[in-house]
Order: C-alpha cells, then sequence, then structure tokens
C-alpha cells in the first residue's frame, strides 16, 4: 500500500489550487460552505469518507490520486489496480484489441499514463524499421521518447520542430491534469533532446486545413498522418483509467493510397 506524507486537507488544497480554482469556488461546487472546505484544508475538521470522495469528484481528480486522498484522510482506496492480465479485464483488452485490429489499415496504437505502449496493431511496424537506438524498442517502449529521440523516429518526422511542440505541450498538460512526478521527469527528459519546439506555422491561404497533421517518412514515402485519442468513458479500475488509444488516420489521399499499399505488401 502507499504511503503519503500530506494531510488529506494539504492534498485536497494542492489539487484545488492546480485546477485554479479559490475556495469559493470549489465550495460553490461542491455545495458546501467555504467556512467548511477552509476547515478541512486546514486540518480543522476531518472529512468523512464520501465528503472525500465528493471533492475529489468535483476537482475531476484521476482514481489513482482519489486513492491516495482516501488514504490520506485514513480511509481504504475505493478504486481496484489490476494488472493488464487480470481475468476481471479481459472483456476491456478485447475491446481495445478490436479497435486497432478495426484501425488497419490505419495506425494505432494503446499506452498506459506513462507513454509506455501496451498494444499495437499491424499497420505500427513500417514506423519501428530502421529505428537507430534498438534498445528504444526494449519494452517497455516509451512511445514519447521513441518519437523524439534523436535516434528514434525524430530523424523522419519532416516537421518535427512543431510535432515535438505539440507532444511536449500535450505532456505538460497531462502533467497538469494528473501531477505525476513520472510525468514530469519524462518532459525534462524530452526537453533536452537537440532540436527545438516550434509552434505550428498557421498557412492562411490554405483553406482546407483543418490541423496540423504528423509528417513523417515511412516506406519510402512521407505519410500525412492526425491522430486521435480514445479512453473508457466509465472506469472504475486505475489501470484502465489511465489506459488510452490513438489513432491515426491519413490527412491526404497520398497517403491513404500508400498505407493501404503497405498493408497489402506486409500481407
Amino acid at each position: 500500500m502507499p504511503q503519503v506524507d500530506e494531510s488529506v486537507g494539504s492534498m485536497i488544497r494542492s489539487w484545488r489550487m492546480r485546477r485554479r480554482m479559490s475556495q469559493l469556488d470549489l465550495a460553490a461546487e461542491a455545495d458546501i460552505s467555504q467556512r467548511h472546505l477552509s476547515f478541512v484544508e486546514s486540518g480543522r475538521a476531518a472529512p468523512s469518507r464520501d465528503m472525500v470522495l465528493h471533492l475529489a469528484e468535483r476537482l475531476d481528480i484521476p482514481l489513482r490520486q482519489r486513492n491516495l486522498l482516501l488514504l490520506a484522510a485514513g480511509y481504504a482506496p475505493s478504486f481496484g489496480e489490476r494488472p493488464l492480465t487480470d481475468p476481471t479485464l479481459k472483456p476491456a483488452m478485447a475491446a481495445v484489441e478490436q479497435v486497432l485490429k478495426g484501425h488497419e489499415p490505419n495506425p494505432a496504437l494503446a499506452v498506459d499514463r506513462h507513454w509506455n505502449l501496451i498494444a499495437a496493431n499491424a499497420a505500427i511496424e513500417p514506423f519501428m524499421a530502421d529505428v537507430g537506438d534498438a534498445s528504444l524498442l526494449d519494452p517497455p517502449v516509451n512511445v514519447l521518447r521513441l518519437s523524439l529521440h534523436p535516434h528514434g523516429l525524430a530523424p523522419r518526422i519532416v516537421n518535427l520542430g512543431e510535432w515535438r511542440a505539440h507532444l511536449l505541450t500535450r505532456l505538460r498538460r497531462q502533467n497538469e491534469t494528473f501531477g505525476d512526478p513520472m510525468l514530469g521527469e519524462l518532459e525534462r527528459e524530452l526537453q533536452s533532446y537537440p532540436g527545438e519546439a516550434t509552434r505550428t506555422r498557421v498557412v492562411h491561404d490554405e483553406g482546407t486545413a483543418i490541423v496540423h497533421p504528423l509528417r513523417i517518412r515511412a516506406a519510402g514515402t512521407v505519410l500525412s498522418l492526425i491522430s486521435t485519442i480514445t479512453v473508457f468513458g466509465t472506469p472504475v479500475d486505475v489501470t484502465l483509467s489511465e489506459l488510452a488509444i490513438e489513432s491515426f488516420f491519413p490527412a491526404d489521399e497520398q497517403t491513404r493510397f500508400a498505407l493501404q499499399r503497405m498493408a497489402l505488401a506486409a500481407a
């Protein structure tokens, strides 16, 4: 069982400040008095189990951190954390595999909260070719490290500066949401890699543009890809709540045909 060094009140205050909410804001959201919230944060009042979960819900605190709040308040955790191989997660993992397989010939992958690769479909394989440092492919494969490492995919990313800025911004926002020290360490590592993160250049005369794509060399051509993120809607398991599927789609007809050719060649 994890050790908790902070009091539940100080943890609630930290999350409130992370969410940029005043005591009055949170009290109004939680439908309690500001005085009561102040007493909870200062340790003058001990919150009930239901109050801890109620405040955590209003602060949109991730399930893993909700368990830590409960422990700090002297209660047992509410949310289980099972390994992905646990039989009870089999229906969820089957759904993940179905989404990945059904997305072919377009690439898709599933990652955990630290961006470690959980699963991927066959369309990902060409992107893993010609990686300069083979150790980057040793499990667990961190997809952000693989993407931006100078001996990973970075040399093949045509718009590396813009894609680097996108990934770092995304990671920073994720860390703000989860408050995970390992995400902070990963962000610092990625920032230490050579190269600069450049802002996306808006081309006003490209009236058909809708998002900025990832442009990467693979199988002798430059692919232009856009992506979506899929998460489970109502998880009550910590592991499942932290799993995400990133699905890539062709941003143009050339890429669509290229992905189809690559799939046929692999078959």
